[in-house]
């Protein structure tokens, strides 16, 4: 009875999600969370594409002729920027490293004769995770060494107060089959089931309580109204 609930829940929400914006195609499949199989090493490799520089980045930077500004090792911060010497902070988050190389010349220009600056990728962090939904944070994350459906969650700052546990879906592609599974975290915290893996590009939807959601706006519009009601309710 539980698992047909969670199976209803689950493509109500799809159905809700179902926009242009989220990409879910009519070839989605819907698999038991006991048997949500694993993605193989073709399906963590993302498409070839422009690398545009984020988070946690690491860079190497070379300034030619300059021994004291060459082979300097830099890490973007959580919001993308880096910090170089006579440079100042850079905003590196959606550049491309060619694209960061012009704003550091630009920048050295006042100083140095014209400088000759190269920017090159020392590690990239091509490994993340979406979590979006009913989070305090909604965003892509760096997947680092074993990462479970409880430590994405914790990594966006945990669920926001109209979240609704029992329902939180990880959509997944195998072998190029698009894949969707529900999860109950509050049984998973109860030890009822073990914190399943996530990996690269899974996309983690934590839903939202619509009663949560209606309760909490009248408490933002009329909160002495609500106040009224849940003394009614005691």
């Amino acid at each position: 009875m539980i698992r047909k609930f969670f199976a209803v829940g689950l493509m109500l929400v799809l159905s809700a999600c179902a926009t242009p914006q989220m990409g879910t195609s009519a070839n989605l499949q819907l698999v038991n969370s006991d048997t949500f199989p694993s993605p193989d090493r073709a399906d963590l490799v993302a498409n070839e594409r422009t690398y545009l520089i984020g988070p946690f980045d690491k860079l190497e930077i070379d300034v030619f002729g300059v021994e004291e500004l060459s082979k300097k090792e830099v890490q973007t911060d959580a919001s993308g920027r880096i910090s170089f010497p006579f440079a100042g902070t850079i905003e590196a988050s959606g550049k491309t490293p060619a694209e960061v190389s012009k704003m550091i010349q630009l920048r050295l220009a006042r100083y140095i004769r014209d400088p000759q600056v190269t920017v090159n990728l020392k590690e990239t962090v091509s490994q993340v995770i979406t979590v979006d939904g009913a989070v305090r944070e909604p965003g892509l994350y760096p997947v680092v060494g074993k990462m479970t459906l409880l430590r994405a969650i914790a990594t966006a700052k945990g669920m926001t107060d109209i979240a609704r546990d029992q329902n939180v879906i990880v959509f997944r592609t195998v072998n190029g089959n698009k894949l969707a599974a529900l999860f109950n975290l509050k049984a998973i915290r109860r030890g009822n089931y073990p914190d399943p893996e996530v990996y690269a590009n899974d996309v983690v939807v934590v839903d939202e309580s619509t009663a949560k959601k209606i309760f909490k706006d009248v408490l933002q519009v009329a909160p002495t109204l609500a106040y009224a009601l849940v003394t009614l309710v005691r």
